[in-house]
């Protein structure tokens, strides 16, 4: 049961999480009478920013030049559904509505056609909606003494998003400010980080931050060499006031199907996912490559008919190639996968181990 948890809380995660995993184009400038500050001081306003209230709407737009988006039909299993709907999230457009409450009351909204999609934390209680399947998934959180180890509903706003960035700026990357610009009626500073190696994909990373409340509005990743943003995700309307707590409270709707899980902690203790494999980090900064050990992707993997789509044979295995991140998985099993180009992951996966 646990497996379904796993594969199914991303297909609520990756809109947003697709970005803060890889990276996101410079925002329209505009006037505004935001006080002069240094690329510094805008990282100390949002390294001080205290607003644990707000809401809003957010958008999410994606070019990463990848194929075509697999569709799902009558015949398909009910496994080829699941991966493609999480990938149609990952790469298509969407809309979501997101309230926060402090770090523990958290409900995000993805908006469909005549559906949505519920992320929702309430203290130790999470849960996650399907309207259109009417699959309600319910799991308690373990004590504050080992945290869970999937992603939190937070990462799903573009503030996270934007301070996973942050958090990884370091003498590899240049921080500069481009001209004041305006996020949901709001003037804000557009802090800017630049890799300064072109080993990777990545050209820039803009980051919107809100003149007033240090609050992250909105986040652009662009691909080295293009004009456009090849992944944003930002607020479109944004509010401080505090959301009322009805929006975090959450019941099955009559009808729908209720499962319990439970979910693995940091730490692993006393849960079966503590067996699974740890990654191993090659290079630095930009040019990161995270890989998984051989058989970390069952075999069947590059068989499903939403995964063949969106990748292709290459030297070495098979591999996923985009514009901001590239996925390489290897005959015995090995996944690799960073911002770089493929040629790097190929390079990773037949250099000897260490």
């Amino acid at each position: 049961m646990e497996h379904r948890w796993m594969r199914w809380a991303p297909a609520v995660v990756v809109p947003v999480a697709i970005a803060a995993a890889v990276i996101v184009a410079p925002l329209a400038a505009g006037a505004s009478d935001l006080p002069v500050k240094s690329p510094a001081d805008v990282l100390r306003l949002v390294a001080a920013s205290d607003t644990r209230s707000f809401s809003g709407t957010v958008e999410q737009s994606s070019e990463l030049g990848l194929p075509s988006r697999p569709s799902t039909s009558s015949s398909s299993t009910s496994d080829d559904a699941s991966a493609a709907n999480l990938l149609e999230l990952a790469l298509a457009d969407h809309t979501a509505k997101v309230w926060v409450d402090g770090p523990t009351r958290v409900h995000v909204q993805v908006l469909d056609k005549l559906a949505e999609r519920d992320a929702i934390r309430n203290g130790s209680d999470v849960w996650l909606y399907q309207s259109a399947k009417k699959q309600v998934a319910h799991a308690t959180l373990p004590s504050r003494t080992a945290e869970p180890a999937t992603p939190d509903a937070t990462t799903l706003t573009p503030s996270a998003m934007a301070q996973r960035f942050l958090d990884a700026v370091d003498p590899s990357t240049s921080v500069t400010l481009g001209d004041p610009v305006r996020v949901a009626d709001r003037d804000a500073y557009d802090l800017v980080l630049t890799p300064k190696t072109d080993a990777t994909l990545v050209g820039s990373v803009s980051i919107a931050v809100d003149g007033k409340t240090g609050i992250p509005l909105k986040v652009s990743v662009l691909a080295r060499g293009a004009t456009t943003p090849a992944f944003e995700a930002g607020f479109t309307a944004f509010s401080t006031d505090k959301p009322d707590a009805s929006l975090f409270s959450f019941t099955p709707p009559k009808g729908a199907t209720v499962s319990e899980h439970k979910l693995p902690t940091r730490d692993g203790a006393a849960h079966p996912s503590a067996g699974h494999p740890k990654p191993t980090v090659t290079g630095s900064g930009w040019s990161t490559i995270v890989a998984l050990p051989a058989g970390s992707a069952p075999a069947s993997l590059t068989d499903d008919p939403p995964v063949a789509q969106l990748t292709q044979p290459v030297d070495g295995g098979r591999a996923l190639s985009s514009s901001l991140v590239s996925v390489l998985v290897t005959p015995d099993g090995r996944v690799l996968a960073g911002a770089v180009p493929v040629s790097a992951l190929q390079a990773a996966a037949a250099a000897p181990a260490r």
